[in-house]
């Protein structure tokens, strides 16, 4: 027999809150389907129940959702069937914290079956199968909960998704499961369930949010740091796996990736609109750290030329990240001759009062740099048209160069502003720039709400080199990995393939000017260096980009939903290319790590013009 509180001998039939304004009790409709979860779940991503009365489902209470907007508890009927597509657990959504119910408890629930979509439905994410405005009846407490799944390497197919249906946009909702095929299927098939994964290792470090991510497939496209690198397009990462807590969230533990989570880690499968599946956890592993370290990059040599790209993510004068960056970019980037960097906002950052100067931004930063014992940086930018250049609202961020005067000069030509376009022009047979700095194209539609690019005319040793500073359009509004259509769209690519074109265009310029100059694009393209947006950046040969001349391991600036990826490139010219008289690094001093001050890692070029 279950033991029996006895303040809980006699059924319970408790009304959920839905709103903190009002109480609904709905009685149970004479017509309702007396049904079992797995029925309710179905073979379907969506269920064959979907706005229809349920009545009197059974199931143990595996977990209590007390946080959030989703509010609500987990049942889960002990007695499977025998079909593995099935889900045996489905989340009851009560709107606010659940009161007279408790895991352990053996319940009826009653309720209108709904499919929400986290995000809502423009999102393109799956939809989470839920009970709702239910009413419940607690019979039993104390019983014992029905065991976890465990979620293996060997239970994780290697095939992603199905292909989406194409009469139906490409959906994969109304596909049958496959769960033995396809890793999404797999997931989906547990929907709700209470899962566990043992020993797994970090690939996505804790974020403000409290989650991180593991994988059940360790040497699944492995880092050198035990990050997943994302590769390609049609081979997705499919161990990888979300991990939220269900308990109180100053217990989870801070882990940067390559930690591992040993032993048991256990609760429901959840579906949420920033991560797709997340095991929701009511039992956390032990952090075992891997003692990751920031790294440090090579010092040039007094004949190389370093080139550095660094999104110092919205940097503006109430932050206190600026000692920190400073060290950044002096002890783990050896003080580099140009440092282009993105995400530089105004003088008030976010204080949406026309303010557009980002003088005193910079000069925080090059004294921190002062103060950390690097060189006395000077900078060049031009400040944006308020309002005109996307990112935080008020904050107006844009493009800057810091330049080391002791090693390197800038050539300035006058007249360069928000919108007025540098060219090229040829002067004693040499490519030049007509305004420097200067923007390119910036009041093309490719632009709009967008980073202009920034160019600059720099000489080293008696050499001229021209560096464009680049930040192109976000992947905001691309549908998630776990999308219910697969493969999913990349609607942010079209502005950024125009964006690649213009760049390409203007280097085109350059190089048709002067065949043999030194011309470098850098920045945040956010975008990997296999699509289509490097490709036309790199043109037919006018640019390559180096972070391509480093192991497959070792390619990544960036680490999103469990996968260390490229955002961030310097792409280089035919004549830094040809003699292969070049260094680059990717240096991993942020990405990988919950105390990060970016979301992205630096990147340093070494030549020799």
């Amino acid at each position: 027999m279950p033991s029996k509180s006895s303040a809980r001998l006699a059924a319970l039939t408790v009304a959920a809150v839905c709103s903190a304004a009002s109480t609904i009790v709905l009685t149970t409709p004479a017509h309702a389907d007396a049904v079992r979860i797995h029925d309710i779940q179905g073979t379907t991503r969506t269920s064959p129940y979907a706005g229809r009365q349920v009545t009197d489902v059974t199931g143990i209470v595996t977990g209590i959702r007390t946080y959030g907007s989703s509010r609500g508890f987990w049942i889960q009927d002990p007695n499977p069937d025998a079909d593995p597509a099935t889900s045996e657990g489905v989340f009851v959504f009560t709107g606010s914290t659940p009161k007279g119910v408790a895991v352990g408890d053996s319940v009826t629930v009653s309720g209108t079956v709904s499919e929400y979509v986290p995000g809502g439905t423009t999102s393109g994410n799956q939809s989470l199968t839920e009970i709702t405005k239910p009413t419940f009846t607690v019979l039993s407490s104390g019983n014992q909960l029905p065991a976890a799944t465990a979620i293996t390497a060997t239970s994780v197919p290697a095939a992603y998704a199905p292909a989406g249906d194409t009469t139906a946009n490409g959906s994969i909702n109304a596909l049958p499961l496959k769960p033995a095929k396809y890793a999404l299927d797999r997931y989906e098939s547990l929907e709700g369930m209470t899962v566990r994964v043992t020993d797994t290792r970090v690939v996505g470090a804790t974020d403000p949010y409290t989650e991180l991510w593991v994988t059940v497939k360790p040497h699944e496209n492995r880092t050198r740091n035990g990050g997943t690198v994302y590769g390609s397009y049609d081979a997705q990462n499919t161990g990888r796996l979300q991990i939220q807590s269900l308990g109180p969230t100053a217990d989870f533990p801070k882990a940067n990736v390559g930690d591992t989570l040993a032993g048991t880690t256990a609760g429901p499968l959840d579906y949420n609109q920033f991560g797709g599946y997340t095991l929701v956890a009511s039992e956390l592993g032990t952090l075992e750290s891997a003692g990751l370290k920031r790294e440090t990059t090579t010092a040039q040599r007094s004949s190389e030329l370093a080139v550095a790209t660094y999104n110092v993510e919205n940097l503006d004068p109430t932050d206190d990240t600026f000692a920190a960056h400073a060290s950044a970019i002096v002890n783990n980037l050896k003080s580099p001759d140009i440092v282009s960097l993105e995400e530089i906002q105004d003088n008030n950052g976010a204080k949406n009062d026309g303010t557009v100067a980002a003088d005193q931004t910079l000069e925080e930063l090059i004294d921190a740099i002062v103060a950390a014992s690097g060189p006395k940086y000077d900078w060049r930018a031009i400040d944006p048209a308020d309002g005109a250049d996307g990112g935080e609202p008020g904050g107006n961020i844009r493009q800057a160069f810091l330049f080391n005067p002791e090693r390197v000069s800038f050539t300035d030509r006058a007249g360069g502003d928000a919108t007025t376009a540098t060219g090229v022009t040829k002067i004693r047979g040499k490519a030049h720039l007509t305004l420097s700095p200067g923007r390119i194209a910036p009041a093309d539609e490719a632009w709009k709400n967008s980073r202009k690019p920034l160019a600059g005319e720099f000489a080293f040793r008696g050499r001229t080199v021209f560096v464009i500073a680049n930040h192109f359009n976000s992947k905001g509004g691309d549908q998630g990995l776990t999308s219910q259509y697969q493969p999913p769209a990349r609607s942010s690519e079209t502005q950024r393939h125009q964006q690649a074109t213009l760049v390409n265009a203007f280097v085109k310029d350059i190089l048709d000017t002067q065949k043999n100059a030194d011309v470098i694009a850098l920045g945040d393209i956010n975008d990997f260096e296999f699509s289509r947006t490097t490709r036309l950046l790199e043109g037919r040969g006018e640019l390559w980009s180096a972070i391509k001349s480093l192991p497959r391991g070792e390619r990544y600036s960036y680490v999103y939903q469990g996968n260390s990826q490229v955002l961030d490139q310097i792409l280089i010219s035919p004549s830094i290319r040809r003699d292969c008289d070049f260094e680059y690094d990717s240096v991993h001093v942020n990405a990988e790590f919950h105390d990060q001050i970016s979301d992205h890692d630096p990147q340093v070029l070494r030549f020799r013009p």
